[in-house]
């Protein structure tokens, strides 16, 4: 017989422990060589686990268990034919319990508790618990002696949803783990709250030229690249210039020192099946509109297969998240650490404007730029986003160097 111990890969640098989101294979299953066997979650991204090698599967670890890298998760009988269908894993047979076992268990239930004075009276610690809980003792049935609340049942009381003879829906309710990505992103977002100087400021843009461009050439630069003319790649040379025009904003913090970058690694907010995620686009700053397409294409694909690899969502000097593919009128998002700035999309309305004195029907866009303020200051952001503002504007002059068929390679 000859087993392999199939150990958990390092997904990437830092990363010492992961969780099993899924077995996608049975205990004695017979599985082959690269068959995706399990999802598991890092702290930063849901990846495939492969098998090594064909044979029969023994698993060693539960869904929803955290293992450490390195750690053996399952066994791969390599000397195993394959047969039709799954082949159930071998257990020790177990002995049967009497049924005179089981009368004797029936017999060791416990009678309820005859109410005394101490019934429902809690604990001092108890009581406490039940004070912060804002629960009263009588909502709570005591397990101590003579019926006292004791701390473990105040830890364990949850305070009632309402009153279920007053409603005549369902009043069923699920509790399901948090994935280790979900609570390394709720961790994340906490810290920010606490650590940066976050502010947001706001501005909207006219989206008529973008429109215009896109009605115009998309049939034809779709033909030409095999890929959409999208509102990201505007968007994301927009905020390279305004990039590069202001430096403090293209920097994050570390401890008593500012980090600048001479490089423009964008990160874009995609939302797949497992939550959003954060690829990015390396030098944004030198591609052109059809190269960030491209790449945006490629990354989203990625991630929503659930391809995506830490490596390409690692790192990153600022973010662009589009809040308005879901319907979002306006938004204050929120830093992506250790960056000190991200702009929020939103959703693109006809709104009457006035241009030139006149009331006209435009489709505008409001945009929202949150920043750390300990190191970028009022005269930056609102500059850095004024500047977004003029290129989105008029993308033929600041995006496009007034050639708009060689900026779109056609």
């Amino acid at each position: 017989m000859s087993i392999l111990e199939m150990k958990v890969p390092s997904p990437g640098e830092s990363i010492t422990e992961v969780e099993i989101a899924t077995w996608l294979v049975k205990d004695g299953d017979y599985v082959e060589k690269d068959q995706p066997i399990a999802e598991v979650d890092s702290d930063k991204a849901t990846l495939e686990l492969p098998a090594e090698e064909s044979g029969v599967i023994t698993l060693k670890a539960e869904e929803g268990d955290v293992v450490q890298v390195g750690q053996v998760v399952c066994l791969i009988d390599m000397s195993a034919a394959k047969t039709e269908g799954a082949v159930p894993a071998v257990d020790a047979p177990k002995a049967e319990v009497p049924k005179v076992e089981e009368k004797k268990e029936e017999t060791k239930k416990e009678a309820p508790v005859a109410a005394t004075y101490a019934s429902n009276t809690p604990s001092p610690a108890a009581k406490k618990i039940l004070d912060e809980k804002g629960m009263e003792p009588a909502q709570v049935q005591g397990t101590g002696r003579d019926g006292r609340i004791t701390k473990d049942d105040a830890v364990k009381a949850v305070p009632a949803m309402g009153s279920a003879s007053s409603t005549n829906g369902s009043r069923a309710q699920t509790t399901t783990k948090l994935s280790v990505l979900r609570r390394k992103i709720a961790a994340r977002l906490v810290s920010v709250k606490n650590e940066t100087a976050m502010l947001t400021t706001f501005n909207e843009v006219d989206m008529s030229e973008i429109f215009r461009i896109r009605k115009q050439y998309k049939e034809e630069f779709a033909a030409k690249h095999g890929v959409g003319l999208g509102f990201m790649s505007f968007f994301t040379k927009a905020v390279t210039r305004a990039l590069e025009l202001y430096p403090d904003v293209n920097a994050s913090i570390d401890g008593d020192f500012k980090i600048n970058y001479d490089f423009c690694d964008i990160s874009i907010a995609v939302s797949g099946p497992k939550g959003l995620m954060v690829p990015v686009l390396r030098n944004a700053e030198n591609m052109t509109l059809r190269s960030v397409e491209a790449n945006i294409k490629d990354l989203a694909t990625k991630v929503r297969d659930g391809k995506i690899t830490v490596d390409e969502m690692t790192g990153g000097t600022f973010t662009i998240t589009n809040g308005g593919t879901f319907g979002s009128m306006m938004s204050t998002p929120i830093i992506n650490p250790p960056q000190s700035a991200i702009l929020g999309m939103h959703n693109i309305i006809q709104r009457p404007v006035a241009v030139d004195g006149q009331v006209v029907i435009r489709p505008m866009m409001y945009v929202a730029m949150s920043y750390d303020h300990r190191i970028i200051d009022g005269k930056e952001s609102v500059g850095f986003l004024v500047a977004v503002k003029e290129a989105i504007d008029n993308p033929v002059e600041f995006l496009m160097g007034g050639d708009e068929r060689k900026a779109l390679e056609l």
